[in-house]
C-alpha cells in the first residue's frame, strides 16, 4: 500500500510542475520535470511486481506407476513418500543504479533505459507449510528429512520463478503504465520510449512531428 501511495505522490507532484510550468509559461520547469531521472528512478524501483503462489515437492523412495508384487512390498514395509507445500510471495523488478539507467530528451522523444526486471526477492511462507507423508511400516520420519526436503523446494521453486518469461513481461508492462501516468501530461506531442535492457523500444503517446 505504501509503495501506491509513494507512487501516487511522484506522479501528482509531476502534474502540478507542469500546469505551474504552464501556468507561468515556463518551458524550463516542464523540461525538468521531464528530465527528473531522481523522479522517474524511484518510480521505476517502486514499480515493482508483486507475486504470490505456493510452491511444491514431492519425494519418494518408489518408483512412479510401479505396481508389481515387489513394488507392493515397498509399500508397505520400506516406503518414504513426502508432500510439502509452501506458500511464497515474490517480488519482480528493476534494480536501478547509475550505470544502467538514462533519461534523455531528443526531437521530443523521451527516451528512458532500464535495466531488464528481474526477481527480486522470494520468501517461502513456512509458518503457512502443510505437509503429508506415507511410509513403512519398518521406517519413521525426523525433522531432518522435512528440513532436506524444503531446501530443495526453495531451490527448484525459486529457479522456476527466476526464469518465468510470463511474470518478467508483466513487470515491464507495469512498469511502462507507471512510466505513462508520470508523463501523460506531455504525450499530446512527445513520444515517450522505454528500453529495457536486450529489449526493443516500448513507444507510447504522440508521433513525432
Amino acid at each position: 500500500m505504501k509503495k501506491i501511495i509513494y507512487i501516487l505522490v511522484f506522479v501528482v507532484i509531476a502534474l502540478a510542475m507542469f500546469w505551474l510550468g504552464r501556468f507561468f509559461g515556463s518551458k524550463n520547469m516542464s523540461q525538468q520535470v521531464i528530465s527528473n531521472g531522481l523522479i522517474v528512478k524511484e518510480i521505476a524501483e517502486l514499480a515493482s511486481l508483486d507475486v504470490q503462489g505456493s510452491a511444491n515437492i514431492k519425494r519418494s523412495n518408489l518408483e512412479e506407476g510401479a505396481s508389481d508384487w515387489t513394488d507392493n512390498l515397498k509399500k508397505t514395509f520400506l516406503e518414504n513418500t513426502i508432500w510439502v507445500t509452501i506458500p511464497y510471495q515474490a517480488k519482480f523488478g528493476v534494480d536501478v543504479n547509475d550505470n544502467n539507467f538514462k533519461v534523455d530528451i531528443s526531437q521530443k522523444r523521451i527516451t528512458v533505459q532500464l535495466p531488464a526486471p528481474k526477481l527480486l526477492s522470494y520468501e517461502l511462507k513456512v509458518d503457512r507449510m502443510e505437509t503429508a507423508n506415507r511410509k513403512g511400516l519398518f521406517l519413521s520420519q525426523d525433522d531432518e528429512t522435512y528440513t532436506d526436503v524444503q531446501k530443495k523446494l526453495y531451490q527448484t521453486s525459486r529457479a522456476q520463478l527466476e526464469n518465468n518469461p510470463t511474470y518478467i513481461e508483466k513487470s515491464k508492462g507495469k512498469i511502462v503504465a507507471i512510466m505513462q501516468q508520470y508523463y501523460a501530461p506531455f504525450l499530446k506531442d512527445h513520444v515517450l520510449d522505454v528500453r529495457f535492457e536486450g529489449d526493443t523500444a516500448r513507444l507510447s503517446g504522440a508521433t513525432l512531428q
